[in-house]
């Protein structure tokens, strides 16, 4: 639970936020804080380990810091990880705030992953980095081995009820301005919250209180982007996990999701929300891994 909040305390930041991103990584882990001048910007990110390469990709206002364990683990399995902080988030600027559209996203990855001449790998996101992971397949089929969806992606699903409720009066649970929101916010993403210390608690409504402006505008960027995946179908062997207790995008999306995919099958996780990453770093690790050693018996279509 620590190492959960520890590690909330950077995802909750990640626009804007460099001191955070410093964070100790668990000395049996090989990954280390790297950067890359990518078009005016410097993208920074967390790599490590060797063999095929995984790319894994955080969602909005989030960082890299939120792969860690999974990211650590991956490396044991005998996989090379790279986590990079999005264009735009956490300690990778200064990006302009055309950055924000995901094809950009997408195009930005591509330079990153050209500098550090790596030509196909596993990619994978957890919400808005799953419709980018999904985008970048779409666009660069030949580069992609396989595509995974950790947790519910962006695209798919319309926000929940109680997200489209909160934002019908006025308040953005992504960017909360009082203590009720940020509550709202943890219920949205966690099966079970984290406890959080009120100094730190005040201390992430601030930033958001501070930086509204900015938050806002790269949310009414990103939310043009619910449907996207609606159009999609996906012939590479896709690995994809959707919380049952998921309050960004409820879990009868997952079958929308199922019918889009020539292979593979949607597991929905009873235990989980939305951070599957945060909330079973141990299990999720394990069968991402498992599913990458498979995935080679899969040829794509």
């Amino acid at each position: 639970m620590k190492t959960i909040i520890h590690t909330l305390f950077c995802l909750l930041l990640g626009i804007g936020s460099s001191a955070l991103v410093a964070q100790p990584l668990p000395k049996d882990c090989p990954l280390t804080a790297k950067t890359q001048a990518v078009e005016g910007g410097t993208i920074h990110y967390l790599q490590g380990g060797a063999g095929e390469t995984v790319l894994l990709l955080h969602g909005l206002f989030a960082q890299k810091e939120q792969w860690i364990e999974v990211g650590c683990l991956l490396t044991k399995q005998g996989l090379m990880v790279i986590a990079p902080d999005l264009p735009g988030y956490g300690a990778s600027r200064p990006f302009p705030q055309s950055a924000y559209q995901l094809e950009r996203q997408v195009e930005l990855l591509q330079r990153l992953m050209q500098s550090l001449q790596i030509n196909r790998f596993h990619i994978g996101g957890s919400s808005m980095g799953g419709a980018i992971a999904a985008l970048y397949t779409k666009h660069n089929p030949n580069q992609v081995m396989t595509l995974a969806f950790i947790g519910a992606p962006l695209g798919i699903e319309s926000w929940s009820p109680q997200i489209e409720g909160a934002l019908k009066k006025g308040i953005n649970p992504f960017i909360p301005q009082t203590s009720k929101e940020f509550d709202l916010e943890m219920r949205l993403l966690f099966a079970k919250p984290p406890q959080i210390d009120p100094a730190i608690k005040q201390s992430l409504i601030q930033s958001y209180v501070v930086d509204r402006a900015h938050y806002q505008r790269v949310w009414s960027i990103v939310d043009q982007y619910t449907r996207v995946l609606e159009p999609m179908r996906f012939s590479h062997p896709i690995f994809a996990v959707w919380g049952q207790h998921d309050g960004v995008f409820l879990v009868k999306g997952a079958t929308a999701l199922q019918e889009r995919m020539v292979k593979g099958k949607v597991r929905i996780d009873p235990n989980s929300a939305h951070l599957l990453m945060l909330e079973d770093p141990q299990g999720l690790g394990q069968q991402y891994g498992l599913f990458i050693k498979q995935s080679k018996n899969l040829a794509i279509q």
